[in-house]
């Protein structure tokens, strides 16, 4: 089909009326008038362009001239995806099939008193008051793909930790594209509430199988308690024909703890979203991330550490290596409110471009309207240092193993603060295949 006759938002927006004419009575829900709402509000936003500010460097002109299949049945078994399984990662693994939960490929070994599993549209029916209070914390009136997420959000998973449980293995979210017949599109939906003095372990981890192109519009929020302990990983290791745009909320209140760290090695437009409140006192935010553009392909990071109330501290810091034509965007936002007094803030963001032809750019920002705070933020942009480099070529070290050993290091601050094994030593390998093709 001609890209050319494709108008992708009218498309969905047909697909969403088309879904409603079947909900009968659900369509009076408060959760589905949370999601006609988030309709209306892609209806009047549209898709963004290079003229808004927050995508000034990431243009979804080809991400949204194509047309996607986002309905269907999938032909997924368990030995399709087993390949693209992390090796030795082990737990609560969960598996989304073109942005569906699929129940029969996922694997819960986690007793049900420490946590508690269902889909968005069983929660809405069995625990309305809970959804009502945690659902749409995401903005979907300013930001135009999680506005779509949320118009579509019924097929992903709600998460449950109550009050003083631990989750002792870890919560494993696979999301696999099936785009080996067509172009397929996927909105994964996920909401995770981690009561008081809880403690959870979650990653996510993102795959096309096939050659066509996909797009992924994944929301993630995360509601982590007074005193609770939540650890999110992300990593993106996707194909060459696949986009990719991701939004994690995050609200943190009294004493939370949440750490976070987003790995992104391969795909051709990726656009990370990470948004964190910090809406209590005493509270502890980690952010690391870690990212590779190569060739043409497009890796954009925009976060936000919101400071809402005093005594809370944030740390942030991201690295990228640019190889090739490719671009890297990192936009970190730090707001400090009038009553978060005694906060402590700092960000950094240092790249390595190895290339001429790659592209760099950076805008931290720092916002303050308390007084009693201590702040800081800033970026680099280099290359390789050549004292270092002439340094263990001086010692019979060749040129490429030096770049390489020099890169790593370079990467291991970020590597080294994932705390699940599996999950560092399969990044390791696969950090260590690039660096020695670069």
């Amino acid at each position: 089909m001609s890209t050319e006759t494709i108008d992708l938002k009218s498309q969905l927006v047909s697909d969403f009326h088309t879904r409603e004419k079947a909900l009968n009575g659900e369509a009076q829900s408060s959760f589905h008038q949370t999601r006609r709402q988030a309709l209306e509000s892609f209806e009047t936003l549209g898709f963004p362009t290079p003229k808004h500010e927050e995508w000034k460097y990431s243009n979804v002109k080809n991400l949204v001239s194509r047309s996607y299949q986002f309905e269907g049945e999938h032909t997924v078994t368990a030995e399709t995806i087993e390949p693209y399984m992390i090796p030795g990662l082990s737990g609560n693994i969960l598996v989304f099939i073109n942005g569906k939960y699929d129940a029969n490929l996922s694997t819960i070994v986690s007793p049900k008193e420490q946590f508690s599993l269902m889909t968005l549209r069983e929660a809405a029916q069995a625990l309305p008051e809970v959804i009502a209070e945690h659902f749409g914390k995401a903005d979907a009136q300013n930001e135009a793909f999680t506005a779509l997420n949320t118009a579509f959000a019924s097929e992903g998973v709600f998460v449950h930790v109550p009050k003083n449980k631990v989750v002792e293995q870890p919560v494993i979210i696979y999301c696999f594209n099936d785009a080996r017949k067509d172009n397929i599109g996927a909105q994964p939906r996920n909401l995770f509430v981690v009561e008081k003095n809880a403690e959870v372990k979650v990653a996510e981890a993102f795959q096309t199988l096939g050659d066509q192109h996909s797009l992924t519009n994944a929301v993630t929020e995360i509601f982590v308690g007074e005193d609770a302990r939540v650890q999110y990983y992300k990593v993106q290791n996707d194909s060459e024909q696949s986009y990719h745009v991701g939004t994690t909320q995050v609200q943190v209140k009294d004493r939370g703890n949440f750490y976070a760290a987003t790995v992104s090695l391969n795909g051709s437009f990726i656009r990370n979203n990470l948004n964190i409140v910090l809406d209590g006192e005493y509270c502890e935010v980690f952010m690391y991330g870690l990212y590779f553009p190569d060739g043409k392909q497009l890796i954009d990071n925009h976060t936000v550490a919101d400071h809402q109330k005093p005594n809370s501290q944030s740390n942030e810091l991201y690295k990228g290596v640019l190889r090739g034509k490719s671009t890297g965007v990192f936009n970190g936002k730090i707001f400090v409110r009038e009553d978060a007094q005694k906060t402590n803030a700092f960000q950094s963001c240092k790249n390595v471009v190895l290339s001429n032809d790659a592209t760099m750019n950076t805008k931290p920002q720092l916002e303050i309207f308390a007084d009693d705070v201590k702040c800081s933020h800033g970026t680099t942009t280099g290359q390789l240092d050549d004292e270092a480099l002439f340094y263990l070529r001086s010692r019979g070290i060749s040129r490429q193993e030096a770049m390489s050993l020099l890169m790593f290091a370079f990467c291991e601050d970020v590597i080294s603060q994932i705390k699940i094994e599996a999950i560092r030593e399969y990044l390791e390998g696969i950090i260590t295949t690039k660096l020695n093709q670069a």
